[in-house]
C-alpha cells in the first residue's frame, strides 16, 4: 500500500457510511470482480480486529463522480483514512492482510 492522495479528506456523505472513529478502509469494488469478494473478507476481518475501524464498500459504477475525482483505475482499489477522514494509504488489487494491517498503523491514532 502507498502513500497517496495526500491531504484528500473524505467523510460520510462521501463514502455513503459513518466513519470509523480511528481509521477507515474504504474499498472500490465493482459487481463481477472476484479479488473484490477476498478483498472484502480481509477488510472486515482486519477491521473488527481493530477497536474504532470502519470498512465500508462502495460500488464503483454507482458511485463514477466520486471514482473520477478520486482517479480511481481498477477495482479493487483500497483506500485508509485516518479519524479524521485524510487518505493515508492507498492500494489497488487485492492487498494482503499483512500489508493492510501495517497500512493501518499510518492511519490509527492512540
Amino acid at each position: 500500500m502507498r502513500g497517496q492522495d495526500v491531504g484528500t479528506r473524505l467523510g460520510a456523505a462521501e463514502v455513503g457510511a459513518g466513519l470509523g472513529e480511528r481509521a477507515t478502509l474504504v474499498q472500490f469494488s465493482s459487481a463481477f470482480c472476484q479479488p473484490c469478494r477476498a478483498t472484502r473478507r480481509t477488510l472486515a476481518e482486519v477491521a473488527g480486529m481493530v477497536d474504532g475501524v470502519a470498512h465500508v464498500e462502495i460500488d464503483a459504477e454507482a458511485h463514477l463522480d466520486l471514482v473520477r475525482t478520486l482517479r480511481i483505475e481498477r477495482t479493487p482499489t483500497v483506500l485508509v483514512l485516518d479519524g479524521d477522514g485524510a487518505v493515508v494509504r492507498r492500494a489497488a488489487g487485492q492487498p494482503r492482510k499483512a500489508d493492510v494491517i501495517a497500512a493501518l498503523g499510518a492511519a490509527v491514532r492512540d
